[in-house]
């Protein structure tokens, strides 16, 4: 997201415009797939929680406004031309296959590495921002869900839980024994000109229509991502050991 503030003309073409070329390509070849729309919770932004399917949006950086775009596209092509096509409205779902990038993973990354002595400091932005995060096996599974029903409809996906940023580095430090005040500094750089301070979730719907509901806790979210990243950071060390030998 923060990213898509430095580029925002590619944002737009790729998460906004993007969405239109699949869409437009379905119904220009008069096949009938099943369209998947991964649209995000980021589409939110400032809008009071716990937001639904009726909430408002209120995108807060051009990531999230090209998604809005693309959501009401979707929307568009089933009303106009009868396709197949969902919104899965996911909140944050995290794993041991995030991408570096992003802060959860670049939090649990950073921790394996310091614990074994490969890294000394984590920098990070707003550690106040609240994020309603669950384990993207479970939101996979939200997503087939969608696709097996009868009628193609929209829907948000999430714990209902929110947790901040400062509770998942506490969360991954004290895991592994570690005061992380000692190791956290925070970089103004990692700010967004425009923040998003709090997303919570309302997935009555998909648990009423769907059967859907969330398995895998907030705590065991962040120790399956650490223990991930553990075996990495002790084969890198493994790595540099051969390295001076």
């Amino acid at each position: 997201v923060r990213v898509s503030f430095d580029v925002p003309e590619y944002t737009a073409d790729v998460t906004g415009v993007g969405a239109i070329r699949i869409l437009e390509a379905i119904r220009e070849l008069g096949i009938r797939p099943k369209y998947y729309q991964a649209s995000s919770s980021e589409m939110f932004g400032a809008a009071p929680g716990p937001q639904n399917e009726n909430t408002p949006f209120h995108p807060r950086s051009p990531y999230a406004s090209a998604k809005v775009f693309a959501y009401h596209s979707t929307i568009n092509y089933r009303e106009a031309y009868g396709l197949f096509a969902c919104n899965g409205i996911l909140f944050n779902h995290e794993s041991e296959r995030r991408g570096e990038t992003f802060v959860t993973r670049k939090i649990t990354r950073a921790v394996t590495r310091i614990k074994l002595g490969l890294q000394d400091r984590l920098y990070l932005g707003n550690l106040d921002a609240k994020r309603d995060w669950g384990y993207a096996k479970d939101y996979v599974y939200a997503m087939w869900l969608m696709m097996q029903a009868d009628k193609p409809d929209d829907y948000v996906i999430a714990t209902g839980e929110t947790h901040s940023v400062r509770e998942f580095v506490e969360q991954a430090f004290s895991y592994l024994d570690l005061d992380w005040k000692q190791y956290v500094e925070i970089d103004p750089w990692y700010y967004r000109p425009s923040e998003v301070d709090f997303l919570q979730g309302d997935s009555a719907k998909a648990r009423r229509q769907l059967g859907w509901e969330p398995k895998v806790s907030f705590n065991d979210l962040v120790k399956l991502m650490v223990d991930h990243d553990m075996i990495l950071a002790k084969g890198e060390k493994q790595l540099h050991e051969n390295r001076g030998r």
